[in-house]
């Protein structure tokens, strides 16, 4: 089985509650991966801007969007896909789970807002609504070796990447470990859709993964399960 990763671009967080900042001191934006198995060519969280992602992938990967097959979002937070639409040839994919509870929230808003007559919010949402509809429900298994872990609690269905080449597992974690620090403090972002679920799937991903890619962070060794 050939199964290559590369970190495209570091992610950043907007305000790191662990260096109690309270409010936005820098641009916030999600660590985006590749992931090649066989023909499949798959880039994970597009979160920088278009413009800056697209040379990004040549310095990084000697690869051109068109030559990207498929689009995985482990959550459907707007810092996740900013750079998305420069994708349009590959196959956008997200969790059933996330895209579901997502696609509820985002009619009942634009309900709402149509009640109020609320014009520009109405054509935020439109935007929304059509982006969502332009993604699929993700297999469980997107190609060899790539497999779906589901990570719930951050968002309802954040899900993300579990890779198992024969050296070592590795997995894409999106926000549901965002740093190194929260993962050496064992601890999840303060503001979840469910924090219980959460810090299970905090546990869960400390459990399995020999290595990872955290969510606003780069590649590191599981400081539990060293694989040597």
């Amino acid at each position: 089985m050939d199964l290559e990763y590369t970190v495209i671009s570091i992610g950043q967080m907007s305000a790191n509650p662990l260096w109690n900042e309270r409010t936005d001191v820098r641009p916030g934006h999600a660590t985006t991966t590749l992931v090649r198995s066989e023909e499949a060519v798959i880039l994970v969280d597009p979160s920088l801007p278009c413009e800056l992602l697209v040379p990004r992938l040549a310095d990084r990967a000697n690869l051109k969007p068109d030559q990207v097959t498929h689009v995985f979002l482990t959550c459907y937070h707007p810092e996740m896909r900013r750079g998305i639409e420069a994708f349009d040839s590959a196959s956008w994919l997200i969790s059933e789970h996330e895209r579901e509870t997502v696609g509820v929230g985002l009619i009942e808003k634009m309900e709402e807002a149509q009640e109020h007559d609320d014009q520009d919010l109405v054509q935020v949402l439109k935007a929304e609504i059509d982006m969502l509809r332009r993604t699929s429900a993700a297999p469980d298994s997107i190609a060899e070796g790539i497999d779906l872990f589901p990570l719930h609690g951050v968002t309802p269905g954040l899900t993300g990447l579990l890779l198992t080449p024969p050296s070592m597992s590795l997995l894409v974690t999106g926000d549901a470990i965002p740093t190194f620090g929260h993962l050496q403090q064992g601890k999840v972002l303060p503001h979840c859709a469910d924090l219980e679920k959460a810090k299970e799937s905090f546990a869960e991903a400390v459990e399995i993964a020999d290595a990872m890619v955290l969510g606003r962070d780069n590649l590191v060794l599981n400081p539990i399960r060293r694989p040597f």
